[in-house]
């Protein structure tokens, strides 16, 4: 579809913004310095609510700031804390003069804990534990006080590390008097323990550093589990060694930056690049994603589609040794930090890469792949048929408002969306499910775009920023898409794009909104700004990153700002979320919700039975007793959040674990529900799985879940309910008598 906008400054939510508001020059020799100056002037100039950087904003930088380096409170002393209050209401005054005095004495403090807490914790763990010593540990970390010297700091890494490893250890205990066996099962995150009975059902996880899960003898099992801690903290260890100061530093300029507003932050350049990823849901490289461990760089997927699965010359498990561009000798990456081993086998698409590979059984190999564009499926929308006896629905899965910000016409949310519905108009779909649900946002362009699909023409959403006139962007098309019945599903984790384009469908009474109370709340828009656009072409540093900055707040047609109050569901269910704190609401420094003056519109009128709908809804859902069921594991997950003491005398902290239990049978129910809904492949997709086992198996994964998700459920009864109203369509009919 061809449509006319009018755009202001940003037309995304997150976007390359222009910064022609400068003719300030930066040449400061010292990076870090000539960093914090141009955040800085960026913050005053193009910030959407400019804060006053004074002694206020100075202690709530810093107190953020020492939260942030030390949320568990077990590298700092008291000592430390007291030596670093000195700066508590000098920050505002080094920012402005570009002194680093305190994070240099934060982070060179930092690394000295480290280093000693990476000490520490292997001596800690040399000792035994003694289950049966009556104690109990305090996770309340915001509340306890920092240790007043070394000897306390040890206690609280016992208590720590006992904590992680009495779960182990009971967990040990019980499996070692069952008869299982253990499959490695591969995860993004690296391997873990799946313990099958002998019929392969599920038992209880242990972690699969415990060798030695089929002793029986206490003792052995007390030492193991402890060994499996340390293991797991060497690998927390190895990760923190690969830090580096720049990478710090760019954690202090996120506490400052973030005192703005929750979503203003600073992208050094690789997080830059993994923004720009995320966004558009593509990269070139060779389509395998990489884990390091014990200092060598694992392979734990191979992307589907990408080049190195369509050359199968790598597996899952393969070690990469060496890596080599054409025409040059091959560089070993053993002990390299991942970011830079990722730097030198991503590349343009058509170049080749060398890879020197050590496989499971041990032979070693050189592979070449020639580089390409990676697309990641997960980022992308998909669809299902969803068949309730003789009778077609469509569901549209959409995670996120993607976008490639070099070319819109490239693949992006609003045309991918649009290409769906017409697969689905040929497979007879008569209603539509659109499901936001965990939907972050994303680019604006694409949320009105997507809206027009749905209304013959109108507003679609307010944008104001400071000092200036208000902008609306509208469809100016009047093809509708899709004309049938309309249901979105949101969470309190559909934020931003997915508000704005619920808002509308509301608004118009378009679409019938099913979900949480109320979205996530966030109002705002954001604009990445390049910071190297403000130095000399000579710039001696390299690339020094982006900051996105919020410059604009959105509004729906009919006033309201999404701020802070998010979108209210016409039909309210409850979910896993509604009683945790997620929402912008709960955020700190969230910019306030306010209102400004409707746009006149007028309702889709598409109807007969809108209102009395949604009521029939309501009251199917006050009765629903699956969801009584979500209602009450929310309720009773957020009592256990709040707990703050827990056991370390293992009888108490097994009469704990079958107190839960006991209530966890009752809630293990809700995985076994099931509806009489059936879902399918488009046919299309259908064509592509014939090719791809591992889009299949990701397809029935997803259509498993569908069929018993109680929310998908609902939405089709509620497009059942649905009638169009054929006349107030405006559609030609034969009247006679």
């Amino acid at each position: 579809m061809k449509r006319k906008f009018v755009y202001l400054l940003a037309a995304l939510l997150v976007s390359a913004a222009s910064c022609s508001f400068t003719n300030k020059t930066f040449d400061n020799p010292d990076k870090d310095k000539l960093l914090l100056d141009l955040i800085s002037y960026v913050l005053e100039n193009a910030h959407f609510n400019p804060k006053d950087v004074d002694d206020d904003f100075s202690e709530h930088v810093y107190d953020n700031y020492i939260e942030s380096l030390d949320p568990l409170k077990r590298y700092f002393l008291q000592s430390d804390i007291d030596e670093f209050n000195e700066y508590r209401s000098a920050i505002d005054d080094q920012i402005k003069t570009s002194d680093l005095s305190f994070f240099n004495l934060t982070y060179d403090r930092l690394m000295q804990r480290m280093d000693e807490a990476s000490v520490m914790y292997k001596d800690v763990l040399e000792e035994p534990y003694d289950y049966n010593e009556d104690e109990v540990i305090d996770v309340d970390y915001e509340n306890i006080p920092f240790a007043k010297n070394k000897e306390e700091l040890w206690q609280r890494w016992r208590k720590q590390l006992k904590f992680s490893t009495i779960e182990r250890y009971v967990s040990a205990m019980e499996e070692s008097s069952d008869s299982i066996t253990v499959e490695n099962e591969m995860t993004e995150d690296g391997v873990q323990g799946k313990l099958v009975d002998e019929k392969g059902n599920p038992k209880k996880a242990i972690d699969e550093n415990v060798e030695g899960a089929s002793s029986k003898d206490p003792v052995a099992l007390e030492k193991e589990t402890r060994e499996a801690t340390m293991k797991t903290l060497g690998e927390y260890f190895e990760f923190m060694e690969d830090l580096q100061r720049k990478d710090w530093f760019a954690a202090y300029l996120n506490t400052i930056v973030e005192e703005f507003d929750p979503h203003t932050f600073y992208f050094a350049p690789d997080d830059k690049e993994r923004f720009d990823v995320s966004m558009s849901g593509k990269f070139e490289g060779i389509g395998a994603r990489l884990q390091k461990k014990n200092d060598h760089i694992k392979i734990i997927e191979i992307i589907s589609g990408g080049p190195a699965w369509r050359g199968n010359l790598l597996e899952v498990g393969d070690i990469i040794m060496k890596v080599g561009q054409e025409n040059e000798t091959p560089v070993s990456i053993v002990g390299m930090r991942l970011e830079d081993a990722v730097k030198l086998i991503k590349g343009p698409k058509g170049s080749k890469v060398l890879l020197t590979i050590k496989r499971l059984d041990g032979t070693v190999e050189e592979v070449a792949i020639e580089r390409d564009v990676v697309e990641l499926e997960e980022s992308y929308a998909k669809s299902s048929v969803v068949k309730k006896g003789e009778r077609t629905f469509g569901v549209i899965n959409l995670p996120k408002f993607y976008i490639d910000f070099d070319d819109y016409k490239n693949r992006n949310a609003a045309s991918d969306v649009a290409k769906e519905i017409e697969e689905m108009k040929k497979a007879g779909a008569e209603g539509l499910i659109l499901d936001l649900r965990d939907n972050g946002g994303g680019s604006l362009k694409t949320v009105v775009d997507m809206a027009g699909l749905f209304i013959k023409e109108g507003p679609i959403v307010q944008v104001k920023s400071t000092g200036k006139e208000k902008e609306v962007l509208s469809d100016t098309d009047d093809r509708v898409q899709w004309d049938g019945p309309l249901v979105i599903l949101v969470n309190e984790l559909s934020a931003s794009a997915s508000e704005i384009l619920a808002a509308a469908m509301q608004d118009y009474k378009r679409a019938i909104i099913l979900g949480s109370k109320q979205t996530y709340g966030k109002g705002t828009v954001q604009n990445v700004i390049d910071l190297n656009r403000f130095l000399r072409g000579d710039n001696e540093y390299g690339d020094v990153g982006a900051l996105k900055v919020t410059t604009q707040k959105f509004y729906r047609i009919n006033g309201g700002s999404t701020q802070l109050e998010g979108v209210k569901s016409d039909v309210v269910v409850p979910d896993r979320y509604s009683y945790r704190d997620i929402g912008e609401k709960d955020q700190e420094n969230p910019l306030p919700w306010d209102k400004i003056e409707s746009l006149n519109y007028e309702d889709w009128a598409g109807y007969i039975d809108y209102e009395e709908t949604i009521d029939r809804s309501k009251a199917r859902m006050a009765k629903n007793d699956q969801l009584k069921l979500i209602d009450e594991n929310a309720q009773w997950v957020k009592e256990k959040q709040e707990e703050k003491e827990y056991p370390l005398n293992i009888d108490k902290y097994k009469a704990e674990i079958e107190k839960d239990e006991e209530v966890l049978k009752r809630f293990r129910k809700i995985a076994d529900y099931q509806t009489d809904l059936s879902f399918k492949s488009l046919p299309y997709e259908e064509d592509l799985m014939t090719k791809d086992s591992t889009l299949r198996e990701k397809r029935d994964r997803w259509h498993k879940n569908l069929s018993k998700d109680v929310y998908i459920e609902e939405a089709v009864n509620v497009l059942e309910d649905l009638k169009i109203n054929n006349i107030k369509k405006h559609k030609v009919v034969d009247v006679k008598g």
